[in-house]
């Protein structure tokens, strides 16, 4: 289990903190939603930054005066695409689309995504599904939920039993990173039962932490990517490390997310 997400004592104010959260987290997903249903076409790389940060902007309008408010002191993490550690203290950690070229394209994949790090744990998290309605919650010791009810990692002992899912390699990405994604997903062809490969990583993660997948890995990956999951599939009982079954951190170059059945054969497959 990763060393950056051990179990603490919740305090009462982290709990009063998620439900404010998750309003502000819902209000953006509304705004994210109006926008939702064309394809938006594009041509050239810029024009497509372009439309991503449109997007952005819409739920960040929102989330950034509303949880600077909920703690001023709390520095934000500017670029969701960063990875690596914090400086200590309190960050928002936030995707303010989760999935947004799904989005554009007008695919429903797609969430948006608050975590409050401090001390480089994540403390607490919620993603919301605006097409759904769905709100995912978790809160450093005191379990993961979605609307309310709680959430549980399957059962399953046996990889070959097993759905799991990854997601591809950002464009750009170093050609060694690129190439191990593809001989993991030839790995996990010939062990596993099914493999999902798509993005975004959270949604991966959120059927982890539901028991609706059985795990999911990934190789490099930002802070926004995968925080929020980590702490959710933890919380519902789930195991995290590297791709080695090594503890995770945010400087880690893989990530794995299991139930705890199956956790030793993923490492072992993916290590092949």
């Amino acid at each position: 289990m990763s060393v950056i997400l051990g179990t603490t004592d919740v305090a009462a104010s982290d709990v009063d903190l998620l439900g404010q959260i998750a309003i502000a987290v819902r209000e953006a997903g509304a705004a994210l939603r109006e926008r939702f249903g064309e394809v938006v076409r594009y041509q050239t790389r810029e024009e497509l930054m372009r439309a991503l940060a449109d997007n952005d902007d819409t739920a960040l309008d929102i989330l950034r005066p509303r949880l600077t408010r909920l703690r001023p002191d709390a520095g934000w993490v500017e670029d969701e695409l960063d990875g690596g550690a914090l400086p200590p203290g309190e960050w928002w950690v936030v995707d303010p689309a989760e999935g947004n070229v799904n989005h554009l394209h007008a695919l429903p994949e797609w969430a948006v995504t608050a975590t409050l790090v401090r001390d480089n744990r994540p403390v607490l998290t919620v993603v919301h599904l605006p097409l759904t309605g769905e709100t995912y919650t978790a809160l450093t010791g005191a379990g993961a939920y979605l609307d309310g009810r709680p959430l549980h990692v399957s059962r399953t002992a046996d990889l070959g039993l097993s759905i799991v899912a990854t997601s591809q390699a950002r464009p750009d990405e170093d050609e060694k990173v690129v190439r191990r994604v593809g001989s993991s997903i030839t790995a996990m062809l010939f062990d596993a039962l099914v493999v999902r490969t798509s993005v975004p990583a959270t949604l991966h993660l959120l059927n982890v932490a539901a028991g609706r997948i059985d795990a999911f890995w990934q190789f490099a990956g930002a802070r926004a990517d995968l925080l929020p999951g980590a702490l959710l599939v933890t919380e519902a009982g789930g195991q995290i490390s590297d791709a080695e079954g090594r503890p995770w951190t945010p400087q880690s170059e893989s990530f794995l997310a299991a139930a705890p059945g199956i956790h030793a054969e993923a490492v072992a497959t993916l290590s092949r």
